[in-house]
């Protein structure tokens, strides 16, 4: 079995996130780069499953610009086998469309039997790729699944609902995407470090996957307007002068909060 996990660079959570006010794209150089955690997450499924079926080729796929390598290999050395890598100078600020897009084309040319995601990225946070590549590509998918379990034809798992556990079930091949609610990522060892270094990564151009980013061959959304986040202004103070409870009804009925 070949399960492709969908990896992804993101500014880190734990640092400045900003955007760039002349392009409307996120700055990625106000702060650190990193994988997204949920990406993680699902690599770590695609790696349990193979640590229990041997002969499964588990493969990271990654679009990222160029520097992007050496978050790449991080993903080879946590335990993929494999990588590839989509990096073109025309897919800066690519929308969700074009994005699917070169990604199917990737996925479709590998031909592997499952597909994983995380469910939400953390910069972009769209939460709709896994349905659109099952989209382009004509599989069964199964999206914000709490747990799964992969055989040698088909996918389980549970998608978690406001009254408990949804039971989904997809035969293979499919698009699936995990939540957090999946265990962490294994650590990267010094070994696992070493033999990145020496695992496939293939870079690829969208010339090699037949992928147009001409919005006039096929329309993408654009972004109309960008604008600084306003500053905070500060709140509504409420002074007891015994009439408190009839101030504060007031105020959250002028806000539509009651």
């Amino acid at each position: 079995m070949k399960i492709f996990v969908l990896v992804k660079e993101v500014p880190d959570t734990y640092g400045d996130r900003k955007l760039d006010l002349e392009t409307g794209l996120a700055d990625r150089g106000a702060g650190d780069l990193v994988l997204d955690e949920i990406t993680e997450r699902a690599l770590e499924v695609a790696l349990s499953h193979a640590d229990k079926n041997e002969g499964t080729e588990v493969v990271a796929l990654a679009m990222a610009p160029a520097g992007s390598t050496a978050s790449v290999r991080r993903a080879l050395a946590i335990g993929a086998g494999s990588a590839v890598h989509i990096a073109d100078e025309q897919l800066a600020g690519a929308d969700l469309g074009l994005t699917a897009e070169t990604l199917a084309a990737a996925i479709r040319r590998a031909e592997p039997d499952l597909v994983i995601t995380g469910n939400l990225s953390t910069d972009g946070s769209g939460g709709v790729m896994a349905a659109m590549l099952a989209e382009h590509l004509g599989w069964s998918q199964a999206t914000a699944l709490t747990s799964v379990e992969i055989t040698g034809d088909s996918v389980t798992g549970v998608r978690g609902a406001d009254a408990g556990g949804q039971p989904i079930s997809a035969s293979l091949p499919a698009v699936i995407s995990i939540t957090e609610a999946l265990p962490d990522a294994r650590f990267p060892n010094f070994k696992g470090i070493m033999a990145a270094k020496k695992k496939p990564l293939e870079v690829l151009t969208l010339d090699d996957l037949g992928v147009s980013a001409d919005p006039a061959a096929a329309p993408r959304t654009i972004m109309t307007a960008v604008a600084e986040k306003p500053p905070r202004a500060a709140g509504v103070k409420i002074v007891d002068e015994g009439d408190a409870a009839d101030k504060l009804v007031e105020y959250l009925v002028q806000n539509r909060l009651v």
